[in-house]
C-alpha cells in the first residue's frame, strides 16, 4: 500500500503537540494574570461616593480617630458605616451650606441613608470580624493602607486568599501593639519580627488556616 502521509507528517504532528501544549500554558497564565489584575480584583481602584468624603482631610488633617465613625469596629464583626447624624455632629456648624453637602443634610431631614458605595466588598461566602482582629493587634492600615493620605478611599490589597493566608501563617510579620492598632502613622520597628513573635505569643495568636476559618 501507498504511503499515504508524507515523512514530515511526523514532525508536522509533533510541532502540532508542543503549540498546543504552549498554548494551554498560555491561556493559564493569562487567566491566573487577569485574576490578580486589578481590572479582576479592583486593587487601588478609588471609588466614587455620594459625597466626596476626604479621609485625608478628616484622618490626615484634622486627626480624627477611626472610631469616631466607624463605632463598632472594637465589638463587632463589621466597622460599621457613621448615621448621618455622625456627620452633622460637625456640619451642622462647620459647611452648613456648602452645596457639596447637601446629600449630608437632605439625608439628616428626610430620615433616608446616604447610598455609599462599597469599597472592601468580600464574597457572602467569606467571614471576617473587625473586632477580633483588633483584640489581637492588627493595626487598621495593615489591611486599609494609608487612609490619611486618601482622598477617595481605594482597595489597598487584593483581597484574594492567598494575601490572607500570609497574615494567618505569618502573623508575626504584621502584628502591632494594641495601643497603636487605630495609629494611621504607625511605623513597624526594625526588629518587627521579634516584636511580633513576642506579641504573637502575649496576645495568644493562631495561625489559623483551616478552610472553616473563614468559610463558614
Amino acid at each position: 500500500m501507498a504511503q499515504i502521509f508524507p515523512p514530515q507528517a511526523n514532525a508536522f504532528a509533533r510541532g502540532s503537540l508542543i503549540v498546543a501544549l504552549l498554548a494551554v500554558a498560555f491561556l493559564g497564565w493569562a487567566l491566573d494574570a487577569l485574576n490578580r489584575s486589578s481590572y479582576a480584583t479592583q486593587q487601588e481602584v478609588a471609588r466614587e461616593q455620594p459625597v466626596p468624603f476626604s479621609h485625608t482631610h478628616h484622618v490626615g488633617s484634622m486627626g480624627i480617630d477611626c472610631r469616631y465613625c466607624h463605632s463598632t469596629v472594637e465589638v463587632s464583626a463589621a466597622a460599621g458605616i457613621p448615621p448621618t447624624k455622625t456627620c452633622m455632629n460637625c456640619h451642622s456648624q462647620v459647611w452648613n451650606t456648602s452645596p457639596t453637602l447637601e446629600p449630608v443634610r437632605e439625608s439628616f431631614r428626610t430620615n433616608r441613608s446616604i447610598a455609599w458605595t462599597k469599597v472592601y466588598d468580600l464574597p457572602d461566602f467569606v467571614y471576617f470580624n473587625h473586632s477580633i482582629h483588633v483584640k489581637k493587634g492588627m493595626g487598621c492600615t495593615t489591611c486599609h493602607g494609608p487612609v490619611d493620605r486618601m482622598s477617595l478611599v481605594w482597595q489597598q490589597p487584593t483581597l484574594q486568599m492567598d494575601w490572607c493566608l500570609d497574615c494567618h501563617r505569618q502573623p508575626e510579620k504584621y502584628v502591632r501593639p494594641r495601643q497603636e492598632v487605630f495609629n494611621v502613622s504607625y511605623t513597624p520597628p526594625g526588629d518587627q519580627l521579634a516584636l511580633g513573635a513576642k506579641l504573637v505569643a502575649e496576645y495568644k495568636i493562631e495561625k489559623l488556616t483551616a478552610c472553616s476559618t473563614c468559610h463558614r
